[in-house]
This record gives C-alpha cells, structure tokens and sequence, in this order.
C-alpha cells in the first residue's frame, strides 16, 4: 500500500513536470490561437506521454485497470484546473489588470479613475474586443460576414445555457461595492437593443 501512495506522488509529480515543459515549449515556440485550449491540448498531449512512460515503466503493474483509470482522471482534471485557474485567468482578468495598474502607478490611484481606465486602457491594452472576438471565432459560437458578426447555433445554444445558468444559478444577494443586488443575475434587463448596433448587411429574420 506503501508503495502504491509513493508512486502515485511521483506519477502526479512527473505529469506536473511533463506538462510545465510542453506548455512553456508551446508558449514560446508554436502559435496559440487561444491560450486556454492551448493550454488544454498540452495537459491532453502530457498524458499522453505519461501514460507511454508509466506503461512501459513497469510501475504501472502494481495499480489495477480501476486505479489507473482513476489516476488518469485525476489527471486530466489538474490539467485542466491549471489551465483555467493560472494562465486563462491571468490573461483575462480584471481584478488582475487593476491590481498591476495599481501598482503601475506607485501603488494607489484614485477611486474616480476606475470606470476610466476600465473603459480606455483596459479595452486597449488588453486587446479585449480582438481577442473576444479570436476566442469566439476559434470556438465556433460566431462567424464574421464582411462587418457582421453573427451567431452561430452553437453561440445560441451556449447563450440559452449561460442566460439560464446566471438567472437560475448565480446569487440573488451579491455584493456590489457597497450593497447587495441580483443585478448580475440579468444584467440586460434595463437594456434595450440599439439600432445602431444593427448590422446593415444581415438579413434579421
């Protein structure tokens, strides 16, 4: 039994070191389209190499086919955990952008300033509508016709699931600044559609 939790640390360990070299190779060496499937085809790809090692290693021989199934699972779940926990977070976040404008700026800036720098520099230096839109394209939820950006069946069966998700499943009473709301539960129901957001060359149906 001894050995058994023993190798399954070193299994864990080894996968861990096996995907770090495949992610920082892919980073630095191949293109990425988007970073969190990027990222999830260098866990995939880790296990893959894992599982030749480890089969052929002969350690593998002491776990039955029930615990090894199990091993790979738990596997494919932390790398998908990291891939979504560390570098799709970072690359996107919010908080994360304010905390190092926060700093950029000698660590304090003005309240006020917020709202600013969220709608200017955030939206600039981070890319957010090309790399939405990259994000989009290459999940297949939107297509682009000319200036139109148009949703594709899968975009609506995702938005149906998300807008269901949000009103159903995400706290009534959250904390917003200084109060609690369930404004985030349908953050479009003061919105109306605009009309100069209309695409002239789509044919609404």
């Amino acid at each position: 039994m001894k050995n058994k939790f023993l190798i399954f640390f070193l299994a864990i360990s080894f996968y861990s070191l096996l995907f770090s070299l495949i992610y920082m190779a892919h980073i630095h060496f191949f293109r990425v389209n988007v970073i969190f499937y990027a990222s999830l085809l260098d866990s995939l790809i880790a296990l893959i190499f894992f599982l030749i090692i480890f089969l052929s290693s002969g350690m593998s021989k002491i776990y039955n086919y029930f615990e090894l199934f199990a091993i790979s699972c738990l596997l494919i779940f932390l790398g998908y955990s990291f891939s979504i926990s560390v570098p799709t977070v970072i690359d996107r976040s919010l908080s994360f952008y304010y905390l190092e404008k926060i700093r950029q700026h000698d660590g304090a800036i003005s309240k006020n300033s917020m709202r600013e720098i969220f709608t200017g520099d955030f939206v600039d230096e981070y890319k957010v509508v090309e790399m939405r839109l990259t994000e989009q394209l290459s999940s297949g939820t939107i297509i682009m016709q000319g200036d139109c950006i148009i949703l594709t069946k899968r975009g609506y069966f995702v938005t149906s699931f998300s807008d269901f998700f949000r009103k159903n499943f995400l706290a009534n009473k959250r904390l917003i600044l200084d109060q609690y709301s369930d404004d985030l539960t349908d953050p479009l129901r003061a919105s109306k559609p605009n009309s100069e957001y209309l695409c002239k060359e789509h044919n609404y149906e």
